[in-house]
């Protein structure tokens, strides 16, 4: 399978704008990224990865809804491309098979606390 590269961040970008699916736009992936990870996320660097996700040819983007409130200005929607759903399920294998490949008691608590692991 091709090899794709999604940084930790572009990932959480992803995962967001596939579960916002139609209301995908930057303020509701800001807000929901936020809500759901519990951390700060900054204008400048979502709209960083949003333009590298394009570029990537993972997301695509179209404009609707100008408002009087946006002074005329319309939202900039995102859905993920073919190519990006296969980079999202590329990412989850890689993933699933690192964890599956991790002997348990390397991840194992009392273990780890009883030799000071």
């Amino acid at each position: 399978m091709k090899k794709f590269q999604l940084g930790e961040f572009e990932e959480i970008v992803m995962l967001t704008v596939a579960i916002l699916y139609d209301d995908a736009y930057g303020v509701s992936i800001k807000k929901e990224i936020e809500n759901r990870l519990n951390r700060g996320v900054s204008v400048g660097a979502l709209q960083s990865a949003l333009k590298r996700l394009e570029d990537k040819d993972y997301l695509e983007s179209h404009d609707k809804n100008a408002t009087q409130e946006r002074a005329g200005r319309p939202k900039r929607y995102y859905k993920i491309t073919a190519l990006g759903k296969e980079a999202m399920e590329y990412t989850k294998e890689t993933r699933n098979s690192l964890w599956d490949a991790i002997p348990s008691i390397s991840l194992d608590v009392k273990f780890a606390k009883l030799f000071n692991a």
